[in-house]
């Protein structure tokens, strides 16, 4: 792999301990999960913040600065200074983690001149990892936890490269969970009208952006709010397995450490 392998393994290990602390309070027939409310009357936990010191913690020791959902808000005029820098959700699908579906992620992504070139999702309950790599691939490994953790070798040596052999008729569409609109609605009865078979899947957190990836969904039609935190790490694992995430134009990239941290709408598609 090119140089960023070793920021890779850093950013895999804090993603493992971080759902390690994630899941002892998921876990927990105690924890009340300590929700509060942010100013966007979006949900937050201490899940939520122990992952972020996890994370910011391990990433403190590469020469990137960390932009992270549950971190203090950095104003543009420092970020616009930084041609690389982290963009992490310490726990994305909080809302998900809250019903207790399973369906929340660790997100961790490296950003070079606001494009993705490495990006790591772990789902916690799953045991699942994603990991990427700009132009050396995107890989899936199971049954791993910080209690096993493989060394890079170990990694790539039992993951499996993306997209994964998948078949089935007509188009599959993976829509979220928690934000369905009528606009997600109206693309998928399009694609009905073009004659072609639809299935619906319905995911949380960037899980939606990995089911394109390994090849489980053929698009994701995403026409809700989200913030760069949510993307980044599906991004670079969709670019890596040979997809990418459009502006509705379904022509042009989204680009990473804007002014205004929001998504645009956008389609997760196959190139």
């Amino acid at each position: 792999m090119n140089n960023y392998a070793n920021y890779l393994y850093i950013a895999v290990r804090a993603a493992l301990d971080a759902g390690k602390a994630i899941m002892d309070i998921y876990t927990d027939p105690e924890s009340d999960f300590g929700i509060e409310r942010k100013a966007d009357n979006s949900p937050l936990t201490k899940a939520d913040k122990k992952a972020h010191k996890i994370i910011s913690m391990a990433l403190s020791v590469t020469p990137f600065p960390v932009l992270s959902e549950e971190g203090k808000e950095i104003p543009f005029a420092e970020r616009a200074a930084w041609d690389e820098l982290w963009i992490v959700d310490p726990l994305d699908g909080t809302k998900e983690f809250i019903k207790k579906n399973g369906e929340f992620t660790v997100n961790i992504a490296l950003v070079k001149e606001g494009v993705p070139v490495l990006g790591v999702i772990y789902v916690p309950v799953r045991k699942e990892l994603y990991f990427a790599v700009d132009s050396q691939g995107a890989f899936k490994l199971t049954g791993v936890d910080s209690s096993n953790q493989p060394s890079m070798d170990e990694m790539l040596a039992n993951a499996v490269r993306l997209p994964l052999s998948m078949g089935h008729q007509g188009v599959v569409v993976v829509a979220s969970r928690s934000h369905q609109t009528e606009d997600t609605t109206a693309f998928i009865e399009n694609l009905r009208k073009q004659g072609q078979p639809v299935t619906l899947i319905s995911s949380g957190s960037s899980l939606k952006i990995c089911l394109v990836a390994d090849g489980s969904a053929d698009v994701y039609p995403r026409f809700a709010p989200t913030m760069e935190w949510d993307t980044a790490a599906g991004h670079a694992i969709a670019r890596a397995a040979g997809c990418e995430v459009f502006h509705i134009d379904g022509k042009t990239p989204l680009k990473y450490n804007k002014e205004d941290l929001h998504n645009p709408w956008f389609i997760v598609k196959p190139l």
